[in-house]
């Protein structure tokens, strides 16, 4: 289904678009990102906390991270300071190109067994469609944050991966 460079590219798609909306993110104020914009994590620092929250979820599976300490139903709140959590976020994006690096075909095709908290029960699904989700959440959520930042008058530039990653032809 996937690639070790399809992995690559979306883990490289991930970090350049985070420093986007992070920069953007930065233009405002404490108040303002954590203003309730009515989307499903409240607000501008809610969504980038949970965004950050699920990537350390999922990669805890995937290659051992510390797992975040609060359910989801709380991970929009999990970190309170923005300089925080943009430092987090830094190091996490680097660490997912580090472990991008490591992937191999074998890697992918192999199951991933794991307890959800979500469904309650323990789940087994291949690792190749679980990667497809964790980069899709991604993209979700930091499409929300876009919208919500655009709306606030900020521009992060292009986000479409081809004009994001130019190598990603």
């Amino acid at each position: 289904m996937i690639s070790p460079d399809y992995v690559r590219l979306m883990t490289a798609y991930n970090a350049e678009m985070n420093r986007r909306l992070y920069a953007a993110a930065a233009n405002l104020t404490d108040a303002e990102r954590k203003a309730d914009r009515g989307a499903f994590w409240s607000s501008i620092h809610g969504t980038l906390v949970h965004l950050y929250w699920g990537d350390c979820q999922w990669m805890s599976r995937f290659d051992g991270w510390q797992k975040p300490d609060v359910p989801i139903k709380q991970s929009a709140g999990m970190i309170e300071d923005f300089d925080d959590l943009r430092t987090r976020r830094v190091k996490a994006d680097a660490d997912l190109d580090a472990w991008a690096g490591r992937i191999g075909g074998a890697w992918l095709a192999d199951d991933l067994v794991w307890f959800s908290g979500a469904a309650g029960r323990e789940m087994r699904r291949p690792k190749s469609k679980l990667l497809v989700h964790f980069f899709n959440h991604q993209t979700h959520h930091r499409g929300q944050v876009h919208a919500m930042l655009t709306a606030c008058g900020q521009q992060t530039g292009d986000t479409d991966l081809f004009l994001v990653v130019p190598d990603a032809d």
